[in-house]
């Protein structure tokens, strides 16, 4: 028996990291939806549309391509974008084009669609309200601000990229503002998803523990 996962948090806070770890694991495909607005994103910005030329928006959306494979790599267009859309720049902008009614209508569907059998985790911002309110287990992961901004930090670094720890914690406030204070499908708890603070956990102590509320399911 195999059920659908929803984790929800804010920016930072490993979401797709243990979605990864987790897939990998369980056997489960991996339906990374902050990377779906990252492409979007990305596109708005390659063809330099205005944010507030929705019409536009939707004209270029109904063109466009993604895809997400097994192994984690993301396709826009066919071409591989998985580090491109990984970028502070894209992630900010990645929020803005998330508050368009439109867009989420658009890729919400998409998802929904994706997700119709069983055996797939999928994270974002309003998985568990939104996308997927029937899914049998729902994570809302958090952790503090400071320790995200780390995390981040660890990540760039990894990258290759470039970046300043304090400049990245006032990027995770805003994008927190932004997620929680966005007028469609704000980042909020599922009345019904457990919440795990990560702060003082590594990758693997949240794995182990959500792994215990799958079995507790299945």
């Amino acid at each position: 028996m195999k059920i659908n996962i929803a984790i929800d948090g804010p920016s930072a806070s490993g979401k797709s990291t243990v979605a990864k770890q987790l897939c990998s694991i369980l056997n489960y495909v991996h339906l990374d939806t902050g990377a779906m607005y990252r492409c979007v994103a990305l596109e708005v910005k390659r063809k330099n549309i205005d944010i507030e030329d929705v019409e536009s928006i939707v004209e270029m959306l109904n063109s466009t391509k993604i895809q997400l494979t097994t192994d984690g790599k993301v396709y826009l267009n066919d071409e591989d974008v998985t580090d491109i859309i990984r970028t502070n720049e894209i992630s900010l902008l990645a929020s803005d084009v998330s508050t368009i009614k439109e867009v989420r209508e658009h890729l919400v569907a998409l998802q929904q669609k994706m997700a119709q059998d069983k055996g797939f985790i999928m994270d974002g911002r309003d998985i568990g309200t939104v996308v997927l309110p029937d899914a049998e287990l729902k994570i809302y992961l958090t952790a503090s601000v400071e320790a995200r901004a780390k995390r981040r930090y660890l990540e760039n670094k990894e990258r290759g990229l470039e970046s300043n720890l304090q400049t990245l914690k006032n990027e995770i406030l805003e994008r927190d503002y932004q997620d929680t204070h966005r007028k469609y499908s704000p980042l909020k708890q599922a009345t019904d998803a457990v919440v795990v603070d990560s702060t003082e956990m590594d990758k693997d102590d949240v794995v182990n523990y959500i792994l215990e509320l799958v079995k507790d399911k299945i």
